[in-house]
């Protein structure tokens, strides 16, 4: 580890305000000074970067990729899945539990968390709500909490009986860690393939309807009320990848009543619509599937709004012939580290005109928060050196072939991107360089 002195960048930090010209200096992987430009010398650092017209700002924190490892490691591994997410401008991501097995027990996450998976950057994880996810016994939230689970999810099999759901949100919340829920009612969606609509029934494919969705979300708020007023707790529920307008009324409502609510948006939400889907391009699969374009601005609306807490990119990477098949067929998922800020800046802030601070503190603050890391997220001093250095006015191309994934599942291949990564600092280490 060697001590780095960042020199001329506009500094934005979300989580004091601060966005000016400004050297930052980086002493044992940890941030040691902010300064006025051309202050700090004499310091003796074996490292110098000249960020002149380049933002600096903490590094992004995703809190659900898909890193397939154990079990499918055709499809991604968390060595590669982590490079791929330094690549992207993140220095934090969350693991999610559907490996196989399944992570719902202390060795399984312990295993997952162990430098010996090569992680590029800081590693953590949300095990299962539910043994192997199935939905009818929980896991040992206290056991997992010590071993490092900042959150529990069934992710991508969400926890449908009522009785199960409220044991999850109490157990949990007497740890104080959120429940992370895929909102979709299974027992509407068998079958589906894509959003419920006009392209669906053109195509002769079975549509997932936005109630599917939206019932679950609306019975989980319903939960937490009936916690809060019985059970004295404040349960957190944090609902993932919301794609519907009626979902995100659900939950505007309830942060408006007081309820312990937080959601994330996924980039593909607010970018593209089922008319992706008009080719049969299973690279625009996904769960929750693509939707129409009053939901996609229904989604931009929410974060402007403040309904929606962070972006997260649910990156789910597939090997090229999973994805080669019928549509039916095919797997959801795409993947979406290294796209992630480039759709955020190129719809968010141009076309919207979102402030980067915004931006930023959706992606580092605002999830930092969520999953209480205290010195990440933001340039205190004293905090990890998790840094991203990028130009925000840089126009690129994104080419999947070059990605650093192991898969290549992204339905923006050759798109455009604003925003380009120049590097990205994990305590005090470079873990990408353009």
């Amino acid at each position: 580890m060697t001590d780095l002195l960042i020199r001329n960048a506009h500094v934005i930090d979300p989580a004091t305000a601060l966005d000016e010209p400004k050297d930052l200096l980086i002493r044992e992987g940890r941030i040691a000074a902010i300064e006025i430009p051309g202050t700090l010398t004499n310091l003796g650092v074996q490292e110098k970067i000249d960020a002149a017209g380049l933002v600096l700002a903490p590094g992004l924190i995703d809190i659900h990729v898909h890193l397939r490892e154990p079990g499918q490691t055709w499809k991604e591994t968390i060595a590669t899945g982590t490079r791929a997410a330094a690549a992207g401008g993140f220095t934090t991501v969350v693991a999610m539990p559907n490996t196989v097995p399944v992570n719902d027990t202390v060795e399984k996450l312990v295993w997952m968390l162990s430098p010996d998976r090569d992680s590029a950057v800081n590693l953590l994880a949300m095990p299962a709500a539910t043994l192997g996810s199935m939905g009818e016994t929980l896991s040992n939230y206290e056991a997992l909490a010590m071993a490092g689970a900042v959150g529990f999810t069934d992710d991508g099999k969400p926890v449908l009986e009522d009785h199960i759901m409220r044991a999850a949100l109490v157990s949990a919340a007497r740890l104080g860690l959120p429940i992370s829920q895929h909102a979709e009612d299974t027992r509407l969606t068998g079958g589906c393939s894509m959003n419920a609509g006009p392209i669906a029934f053109r195509l002769g494919l079975r549509g997932m309807t936005v109630e599917a969705e939206s019932s679950i979300v609306e019975r989980d708020i319903s939960l937490l009320r009936e916690i809060e007023h019985e059970e004295h707790l404040r349960p957190h529920l944090h609902v993932q990848h919301v794609s519907t307008a009626r979902a995100l009324a659900a939950i505007r409502i309830a942060k408006q009543q007081g309820l312990h609510v937080t959601c994330e948006a996924a980039p593909h939400h607010f970018t593209l619509t089922e008319q992706a889907l008009e080719t049969y391009d299973t690279n625009a699969k996904m769960n929750p599937p693509l939707r129409a374009e009053s939901d996609r601005l229904a989604v931009i609306e929410a974060i402007l709004d403040g309904t929606v807490d962070c972006i997260a990119t649910d990156h789910a990477p597939h090997a090229a012939h999973e994805k080669e098949v019928e549509f039916e067929r095919a797997p959801n998922g795409i993947t979406g580290l290294e796209t992630s800020l480039g759709l955020a800046l190129r719809v968010l802030h141009r076309a919207h005109g979102l402030p980067l601070a915004r931006i930023l503190a959706m992606m580092s603050t605002s999830p930092a928060a969520l999953i209480q890391l205290k010195d990440r997220g933001n340039l205190a001093i004293g905090s990890h050196a998790d840094l991203v250095l990028f130009d925000p006015a840089s126009e690129w191309t994104f080419a999947a072939a070059k990605s650093l994934s192991k898969s290549k599942n992204t339905p923006f291949d050759q798109s455009p991107m604003l925003g380009r990564i120049h590097a990205t600092i994990c305590e005090g280490r470079i873990v990408y360089r353009a």
